[in-house]
């Protein structure tokens, strides 16, 4: 035999071992418990939805998977454990847009970059933000708040849970579509930020929906307008800011399943359709619909495109209203 041939069948052979060896790996994965490493303190949303999510991924992987809490540094202390963990699968992270898309932006020391650092597994859930209003505000929709801002140039404040946080944001972004003047009121906290509304040392400010939908009706806040593409089958009643005139608006805060770079693709297809299973399960719908959120699901590929969408918007809006970290 030729040697050209021996070296054909050799990479053959090579290759044939490698597919099996994928398949194996996936096949068996996972042989022990999976750990997703949510980069905030217990009880906000992203440590409810982990905890949906993780109780009920038990069935579908066959093992225990685990929430564990590493907070600090707006999310990038445990963002870069996960960074700095094996790429095996049994370390993944509860991405969302602070740690994954705000924070590498806003802060140039972020010790990781959010794509190339990052294995993308899924894109879980989405809650949009709600443009809410004191109700002693004279106005009825996004299109009025924006006449009354420019009618008075920074004498409107807004409130949010901290600079650099998607409320603030989010706010700066609809500063920048509509050209107004509003001052920016930083709270420590969303729960804070509320309260100030509520008692009306804020007249404005975007909200998660979860936070606010049980406050609306009872002449506490008012909610005119929801940042997404499409009105939330969750606040039918409330127009887009989008239907205001403003067009591609979209504000929403996301949760997403990523590990470390370079994790084996048959690991990542295993981890892709049980966590797409779990958040189209009928009784995963409906207590996300309770918390607020909004089931989505799809490919690596999807919300890798999601993140770098997201990057791209929030190093626009960070860079036009020259926003400076803490």
């Amino acid at each position: 035999m030729k040697p050209g041939c021996n070296t054909a069948l050799r990479i053959i052979a090579a290759s044939c071992l490698c597919i099996a060896g994928a398949a194996a790996l996936a096949q068996n994965f996972p042989v022990k418990t999976v750990r997703i490493v949510v980069p905030f303190a217990p009880g906000g949303a992203n440590d409810i939805i982990a905890r949906v999510v993780s109780q009920r991924l038990a069935e579908p992987l066959g093992q225990q998977v685990i929430v564990d809490n590493r907070g600090g540094a707006g999310g990038a202390l445990g963002a870069e454990q996960v960074v700095r963990s094996p790429a095996d699968g049994y370390t993944l992270l509860l991405a969302n847009p602070g740690p994954n898309a705000i924070n590498p932006v806003l802060q140039p020391k972020t010790p990781y970059d959010p794509i190339k650092d990052f294995t993308m597994i899924t894109l879980m859930a989405v809650s949009p933000q709600v443009l809410v209003i004191h109700p002693s505000m004279p106005v009825r929709s996004a299109k009025d708040l924006v006449a009354l801002a420019k009618a008075k140039p920074g004498q409107i404040n807004y409130g949010s849970s901290g600079i650099g946080a998607i409320t603030h944001l989010g706010m700066e972004f609809f500063k920048a579509r509509t050209k107004t003047d509003m001052v920016h009121i930083p709270y420590q906290g969303a729960n804070l930020s509320l309260t100030g509304l509520i008692g009306g040392q804020v007249s404005t400010m975007f909200a998660a929906l979860g936070s606010i939908t049980n406050m609306l009706g009872t002449n506490k806040i008012k909610a005119i307008g929801v940042a997404a593409n499409a009105r939330t089958p969750l606040l039918p009643d409330v127009p887009t800011i989008a239907e205001s005139g403003i067009k591609d608006f979209e504000v929403v805060n996301w949760f997403g399943i990523v590990g470390p770079a370079n994790m084996p693709r048959p690991v990542v297809d295993r981890l892709n359709q049980a966590i797409n299973r779990v958040v189209q399960a009928p009784e995963t719908k409906e207590r996300f619909s309770s918390l607020g959120f909004e089931p989505r699901g799809g490919t690596p590929e999807d919300l890798e495109r999601h993140i770098k969408a997201e990057i791209a918007r929030w190093a626009s809006v960070i860079k036009s209203q020259a926003i400076k970290a803490e």
